[in-house]
């Protein structure tokens, strides 16, 4: 039972082999390929063979848990991670978000919201459009160059800076609006659309993040401001490319 080729590639990471044969069979029948590992070796053998589109990843896993995985996966690659917990506790969510996880969702959940959120992040990752062209639009603001192509933020030294896929999405939407400000719903919206819970603070932790990757004093940010009562704005200028 096997999807087409072209359809995305899904590796779901988890322990439990009760949920490792639901979500397979689930997300095969709605047009996915999958493929299944118990834990960290499992995983890094699937990786070696096969080219992945997003990690489906626990977090609670024997030897070596999601946590560790997703920051060893941001370091070396750009696949999107999606985390699953068994812990209702908003720090566990908000530390996986820091190590670079798109998104998560709190065990036990619905496979139909996994899928919707699988396709969310997907959306995301494909909708800059294949890396090959040449006439990619770009966005230049106080030295930053965002390449909506590439997906790729560059210093004005030509510094290449990792950003996760969150990260790149929440920087795009406030350059595409500069001086404009955003509250937290209309964030939401615009990066997450419907997979974003009401009490979602993944906002505010991606700001921090993308603080510390583009100021000077993330302690005094100058260029994504924090409005009171309102939200966040990028301050500056923003041209095109």
């Amino acid at each position: 039972m096997t999807a087409p080729d072209r359809s995305p590639h899904v590796l779901v990471v988890d322990d439990d082999r009760d949920i490792r044969d639901l979500l397979s069979r689930f997300l095969v029948r709605n047009g996915l390929r999958v493929s299944v590992a118990r834990d960290w070796r499992e995983m890094e053998q699937v990786l070696r063979d096969s080219r992945i589109d997003l990690v489906v990843l626990d977090l609670m896993l024997p030897g070596k848990d999601g946590l560790a995985i997703c920051r060893e996966l941001r370091a070396r690659a750009g696949t999107p991670v999606i985390m699953l917990t068994a812990m209702g506790e908003a720090t566990d969510r908000i530390v996986g978000l820091e190590l670079g996880a798109d998104d998560y969702l709190v065990k036990p959940f619905e496979p139909r919201e996994l899928l919707a959120r699988i396709r969310a992040v997907l959306r995301r990752y494909e909708s800059a459009g294949p890396v090959q062209e040449s006439n990619a639009r770009c966005l230049r603001f106080a030295g930053w160059t965002l390449d909506l192509a590439h997906r790729r933020l560059t210093s004005g030294d030509g510094t290449l800076v990792s950003l996760s896929g969150g990260e790149f999405d929440l920087l795009q939407v406030l350059a595409e609006r500069p001086r404009r400000v955003l509250s937290r719903d209309q964030l939401l919206d615009l990066t997450r659309g419907r997979s974003a819970s009401p009490f979602d603070r993944s906002i505010d932790v991606l700001v921090s993040r993308l603080r510390h990757k583009v100021e000077a004093n993330p302690q005094s940010p100058e260029l994504i401001l924090t409005v009171r009562g309102g939200g966040y704005q990028l301050s500056a200028e923003v041209t095109t490319a």
